[in-house]
């Protein structure tokens, strides 16, 4: 029997960072209720795993197990060709507990100095889980070609959008108008893959 997702289902996003919950409530078209797992209470897992597909389930069968309901995670990052795909999983954490994103792009710069590249060739990706308490699961990916720009620009968007600017494009996503990036993000990607699989 297929999974399938009624809308008005109640979700929960397994997320502590209410942005991302408010762009997931956004992409999924206000189809679905969204609770975010810190809202709940519910504590956040140690990501274990080594993919973003795998951080991602993790993630969403955590949420699901203990709320008894269907959760939501995504699980994204920044890889650069030079870098051997580093950030990768570890994206968030180059940008430490305070979420330093500016100290985390200069961190990216000087690790590319290092190297002596010039290959400046980078993707992001976002893998998304979505879990039922009683075991099931989906997950799928999607990816977002580009060139890193040194120094950033832009100030929309979050984390190391202002350094990463899309194949076939001049802005950054940090300069993108919100609905512009959306549409061709690395998320947006795979939820178009999501919803050919659930809706």
């Amino acid at each position: 029997m297929p999974l399938i997702l009624q809308p008005g289902t109640t979700l929960i996003a397994a997320t502590h960072n209410p942005g991302k919950a408010r762009e997931l409530v956004a992409l999924l078209d206000g189809r679905f209720e969204i609770i975010a797992a810190g809202a709940l209470g519910l504590p956040e897992p140690d990501e274990t795993e080594t993919t973003f597909t795998g951080n991602a389930l993790l993630k969403a069968r955590h949420a699901a197990l203990l709320s008894g309901r269907i959760a939501i995670a995504d699980d994204s990052g920044l890889s650069v060709a030079a870098l051997d795909g580093s950030p990768g999983i570890f994206s968030a954490r180059w940008a430490g507990p305070t979420k330093d994103f500016a100290a985390a792009m200069a961190k990216v710069e000087e690790r590319l100095i290092e190297t002596g590249s010039d290959d400046r060739s980078a993707w992001f990706t976002s893998a998304l889980a979505v879990a039922w308490p009683d075991g099931p699961a989906v997950v799928v990916e999607g990816r977002v070609d580009g060139q890193l720009v040194f120094p950033g620009r832009g100030d929309r968007g979050f984390g190391y959008d202002p350094i990463f600017v899309p194949d076939g494009y001049s802005q950054t996503f940090g300069e993108m108008d919100p609905a512009r990036k959306d549409a061709l993000s690395h998320r947006a990607r795979a939820f178009d893959k999501l919803k050919a699989a659930l809706f």
